[in-house]
Formats: structure tokens, sequence, C-alpha cells
């Protein structure tokens, strides 16, 4: 790429691009109204309920740590600031993921390195598109449980004025350092090498979570101590969060000052926060641009950071010889017996676009390594678990964590998988392979791989907490069952509603069939845990009678087959009839 000509720099090209990207956002938010009130409604729905939900759920469970006198206090500020902490730690990475694969690998970035626009401007617009896209979950979700403290604690009406305004500042920083983190491996580093280095930290992280979370065992002996002594020293693991340089320690001082009517000291951390954000952020917003581009034209222009050294490109010559030899890839799948050649050439071709695609593989191996994590932990607390309605409990509640994980990835990687076939669906519907034959593929390989991991955790899970055979039985058939349902009720909804003008996956999600899948994967979720629930023959309150066990299986059959297999069934047949 050639040096870079100066060009205007001013406001005018980032405020047409937010124009236009807010102009698109309304238009598809009408053309959903136009195609179906009624799931607009329903979307609208789904997210007030929620908003409600999790703020009635936050509220009791502080209200339930505050019902310990003299301790609750304690134990809800150390978990708000190890919420946080940890928080920070997930933007950051989040950031990095989405910033990387937005400046690196868009063809809407490389499109407008094509056009008379400074690289600052570009670097601008994509940070502030990553920054958004990496923090809204949090914003979703933090919402509800700020408010919770708020009503918890009796805030004043101020505070709730204060939460719209110190919770974007913290977003900024992870964001910044993020984008940093991105321009310079994207630098020093190939896509396969920054791959590489993403799954080392990410299995460093689950590592080191999983031995510096774990609680310190109290025998008979330290319980005779004060109470306060014994919870300091099982939460000493948690005090890294306390450190003043943490910019999480900034808004949870900030937050617990506000409540506690010390202004002076809420305000000075606020202004701590104020400050970094302006300093960082103005130094992004006004000197990253060449460094962007210096990165873009390195990760453009080379073929790998190991051409450096002779013996790699030794053997990048032999390698170049005209011949033919199966990849990593291929020789895994050809493992697979009574594989088709047309099947397992689409089964290649999707493992490799789903490795290629960091943002992906990325967020899925972050959410199920932090519920990795939690399982793994609960081998060091099983020893002090008794009462068998706490066991009974955690145990339904991996069974929901696990679900709601898979809901999230079914939704994001399987829903857009018909889709990213794009414009070349023609030449496969007229391959002898057929396009009912592909939906097939991806939705076998889909549930294997999702199987796999999520029948591994609860089997994990019941394990750590000691179940008998049985019950582990019944919780990894129900997962087995909630497995393929979500992933037929994904599969089907992309085929029912497919989008084959963007290659983007999560654009793809943002539209109608994306959302309205999301919606009845959680309808599924609830409606099945609360059959599980009601049809185990291990209730605390005596077994259930035979009538009520084979309603509830009955009904949990009946709603997988409703929203898993008849979504599926309706999407093979609109593969008869689809116009390409």
């Amino acid at each position: 790429m050639a040096a870079e000509t100066n060009h205007y720099d001013g406001p005018g090209p980032l405020r047409l691009l937010v124009q236009v990207s807010l102009v698109m956002a309304r238009r598809r938010v009408q053309a959903l109204a136009v195609q179906s009130r009624s799931l607009l409604l329903l979307m609208v729905v789904f997210v007030v309920g929620y908003i409600v939900f999790s703020f009635g759920t936050f509220h009791r469970a502080l209200r339930f740590l505050g019902s310990f006198p003299g301790l609750g206090s304690l134990l809800i500020e150390r978990l708000l600031f190890l919420l946080f902490a940890f928080f920070f730690l997930l933007l950051l990475l989040s950031n990095l993921i989405i910033g990387y694969t937005n400046l690196f690998r868009n063809r809407e970035t490389s499109f407008l390195l094509t056009l008379p626009v400074s690289t600052q401007t570009i670097f601008r617009w994509k940070f502030l598109e990553s920054t958004l896209l990496a923090s809204w979950a949090f914003v979703f979700l933090i919402a509800p449980l700020l408010g919770a403290y708020g009503l918890h604690n009796r805030a004043p009406w101020h505070f709730y004025v204060m939460l719209p305004v110190l919770v974007p500042l913290f977003i900024v920083l992870p964001a910044v350092f993020g984008s940093w983190l991105a321009v310079s491996l994207a630098r020093h580093m190939d896509r396969r090498s920054f791959q590489l280095l993403i799954v080392a930290a990410l299995a460093l992280f689950v590592l080191a979570s999983r031995f510096w979370l774990s609680p310190e065992i109290v025998d008979d002996e330290t319980l005779e101590t004060r109470m306060l002594a014994v919870l300091d020293r099982l939460l000493v693991r948690t005090r890294f969060a306390q450190h003043p340089l943490l910019p999480s320690y900034w808004l949870s001082t900030s937050v617990l000052s506000w409540l506690e009517g010390a202004m002076s000291a809420a305000g000075f951390f606020m202004l701590v926060l104020l400050s970094h954000v302006l300093f960082f952020g103005f130094l992004a917003f006004t000197w990253m641009g060449p460094f962007f581009y210096e990165a873009a034209s390195t990760a453009q222009s080379r073929a790998s950071v190991f051409g450096q050294w002779e013996w790699f490109r030794q053997w990048r010559a032999r390698k170049s010889t005209f011949h033919f030899s199966s990849g990593f890839v291929d020789k895994c799948v050809a493992l697979l017996p009574g594989l088709r050649s047309d099947v397992h050439a689409l089964i290649v071709k999707d493992v490799r676009m789903f490795w290629r695609d960091t943002a992906q593989w990325g967020q899925t191996l972050m959410l199920f390594g932090l519920l990795g994590v939690y399982i793994m932990n609960l081998r060091h607390f099983t020893q002090q678990i008794t009462n068998p309605f706490w066991v009974q409990l955690i145990s339904f509640l991996n069974l929901g964590a696990c679900s709601l994980n898979l809901a999230t990835l079914t939704t994001r990687f399987v829903f857009p998988q018909f889709s990213l076939e794009g414009k070349r669906v023609w030449i496969v519907g007229m391959a002898p392979l057929g396009l009912r034959r592909v939906v097939w593929t991806k939705f076998a390989l889909a549930t294997g791989a999702s199987l796999a991991v999520t029948l591994g955790l609860v089997a994990l899970s019941c394990q750590m907490l000691k179940m008998p055979l049985e019950r582990t039985g019944y919780f990894c058939f129900y997962i087995t069952v909630m497995t393929f349902s979500l992933n037929g009720l994904a599969m089907g909804m992309g085929v029912l509603y497919p989008n084959f003008k963007e290659d983007n996956p999560g654009k793809i999600v943002s539209g109608v069939g994306g959302t309205f899948c999301l919606v009845l994967s959680f309808v599924y979720i609830i409606g099945a845990l609360a059959l599980a629930v009601l049809g185990s023959p291990w209730k605390i309150t005596g077994p259930p009678s035979p009538w009520l066990l084979a309603a509830t299986w009955t009904g949990f059959a009946l709603l997988s087959l409703g929203l898993g297999w008849l979504p599926l069934r309706m999407g093979l047949r609109r593969l008869e009839r689809i116009e390409i």
C-alpha cells in the first residue's frame, strides 16, 4: 500500500458515517414494523420483561445477602468490586477481538481505505462501532443490577442521574486499550499467530481464574474465631479487585461513596475516571490513525510473521510445488466414518470459515471458558454443601447456565450459517449436493460440536456435586434434548429468514429472524427448566405422582418438538420453493 496522502480530517466524514449508520438502523426497525408488527411488539415485550425480571432477581438476591447481620454489607461490597473487575477484563478482551476483526478483517474498512478519507477518521469510526458492538451487552446486563442496588440501599434520585454518566465513562477505557492492543498485534502478528495468541491467552485466563478464585476450605477450628476474620480469609483471593489503580475500583468506589452520602469522595473518583478517559480517548482520536494505517498495510502485505526466518521460507518454497496435500482439518474430518465426499468438503469448509473468524470462536471460548471455570471450582465448596436443597438448586442452575449459553451461541453462530452461503447459494442449489443436504450437514455439525461441550460441562458439574448416576443421567438427558432443539430452532429460523446480501454474521443476527430466534430460544429454556424442576423424581418435598411425571415429560417432549423440530421442518420445506 502506498504512503498515506493528506486528506481532509474534519468532522464531516465521521459525521456522515455515523448518520448513514443511524439511518440504516432506523430503516431496519421500520422494515421490521412493516413486515410484522406483532413480532416487533414481541421483541419490545421481551426486552421489557427481561429488564423487569432481572431487576426483581437482583433485588431479591441483594435482600438475601443483606439479611446476614454484620456480613451482608461487607459481602455485597466485595462482590461489587469483583464484578466490575471481571467486567473490565471481559470488556478488554471483547474489544480486542472485535476491534481486530473490525479494523483488519472487514470489507468496509478495506473500502474506506481507498476513499479520500483520512485514516484517522476511519479509525475513529471503527473504534466507535467496535465499542458499541463490544459493550452493549454489558450495559444491558449491568443496568438492572445497579438499579436494584440503588433501590436496596434507598439511593436518592440523583444517584440514578449519575449512573448514565459513570457507566459510559467506564466503557471507554477498555475500548481504547483493546483497540491499541489490536493495532499492535496486527502490526507484529499475522492472522494465524494472532489466533494462537488468543487461544493461549484464554486458556491461561481460565487456568488462572480456576486456581486464583478457588476459595479456602474452612475447618471447624477456624469457625470458632470471629466471623469477620473468617469471611476475610475466605475472600482473600478477591483483594486484587480493590487495587486503587484499576478503573473498576474507581467505578465501584464512586458508586459506594454516592450511596453512603460521601459526595466529595464519589466526585473525586468520578473525576479520576473522567481524566483518564479524556487523556487516553484524546490520544486514540488524534494519534492512532497513522499507526492503524501502518498496521493495516503490514497485515495486508505480509504472508506470515514467520517469513523473516530462512527455514520458513524454504519450507514454503517446497510446499509451493503443485501437489495436493490434505490439511489438519481434512485429516480429522476424514476419521468420521460413512461421509460422502461432498459432505466431507462442506464440513471442512465450514470449520475453516469458523476458524478464520476470530470474533466468533473467541466469544465461544470466552463464554464456555468462564462457565467451565465456575463448574471446576464447584469441587472447592461441595464439602460445605450438605443440604440436599442446595445441591439440587445448584444442579438446576448449572443446567440453566449451560442452556442459556447454548441459546446465545446457537442464535449468534448457527442461525446465520445458511445465509453465509451468500449470493453463491444458487451454485450449491444446482449442485448434486443440494440445499437440503447442506442444511442437514450444518445442523449435524453444529449439534455435534455444541453437544460435546454442553454435555461435558453438565456431566462435570454433576460429578463435582457428587450426584448419583441416575441424577447425572437425568440432567445429561435434558441438556442433550435441549441441544438438539436449540440447534434445530436456530437452523430452521435461519432458513426461514435468510439474508444473502450480508456477509457479517453479527448483522445477519440483528435482523428480524435472529431476534425472533433469540426470543423463542429463551421462551423454550424457561419452559424446559420449569418442566425439568416439576418432573424431577428427587424433589425435596417428596416424589411427585406418576401423573405429574407423565404430564411434565410429555410436555417437555412436545415443547422440544414444537420449538426444535417444527422450525427445522418448515425451513426444509421452504427450500423447495426458495427463490435464489
